[in-house]
């Protein structure tokens, strides 16, 4: 039986190369709209995430979505991410 290829996506903050279905999508959409993208198939320009700690908090220190998408991004998509991440280890 072949092997089936693995996607492999590239996270914003380490810049590292890992698998896409262990990374979160965040995605801004043609209408402007930036939102956490679960189900990895909404339309738009997508950016990774992977669940190193120290990725997210580079994240949120550097803006690095900011600069991802070329705008400026709420507060609220960085602590949803947070919470996406630390709020599943606290469990």
């Amino acid at each position: 039986m072949p092997n089936k290829k693995i996607p492999l996506r590239q996270c914003v903050a380490c810049r590292e190369l890992k698998e896409k279905r262990d990374m979160l999508r965040i995605v801004k959409n043609s209408d402007g709209k930036i939102f956490l993208d679960f189900s990895s198939k909404a339309s738009g320009r997508g950016a990774y995430i992977c669940d190193n700690p120290e990725c997210v908090k580079k994240l949120k220190k550097n803006r690095i979505l900011n600069k991802v998408f070329s705008c400026a991004v709420d507060e609220e998509i960085y602590a949803a991410v947070e919470e996406e991440y630390f709020g599943k280890k606290q469990n």
